[in-house]
């Protein structure tokens, strides 16, 4: 079993920046993928990054050159830099961990993030 807590959410006005964290209780280098969802008010829940072992990433479209994702391996720490939010990227924001086997995902509680001015 897996547990993810999450951190670094709160308020910020639009432009501005958040770094949110996600600690695994295990070794990030032994889960297949993590990743960082959101999920935005009656609306479903969204990829906005993921970064592999590896240390390979990928992003949501909306996010591409304003988000970063990366990751410490010693702490087990994966982290995503937000910068020039928009009202738009107001959402709870979700790390998840895919663990190989058996393979599952394991969420984390969430961590609010609002823009707004």
């Amino acid at each position: 079993q897996v547990q993810l807590v999450e951190s670094g959410g709160g308020l910020v006005q639009p432009g501005g920046s958040l770094r949110l964290s996600c600690a695994a209780s295990k070794s990030i280098l032994s889960i297949n993928l993590m990743a960082w969802y959101r999920q935005a008010p009656g609306k479903q829940r969204e990829l906005v990054a993921a970064i592999s072992p590896g240390g390979s990433s990928r992003y949501a479209d909306s996010v591409k050159g304003r988000f970063t994702i990366s990751r410490d391996i010693a702490s087990n720490i994966v982290y995503l830099q937000m910068n020039s939010l928009k009202p738009e990227d107001t959402a709870v924001y979700y790390c998840k961990a895919n663990w190989p086997t058996p393979p599952y995902d394991y969420w984390g509680q969430g961590t609010q993030v609002t823009v707004s001015s």
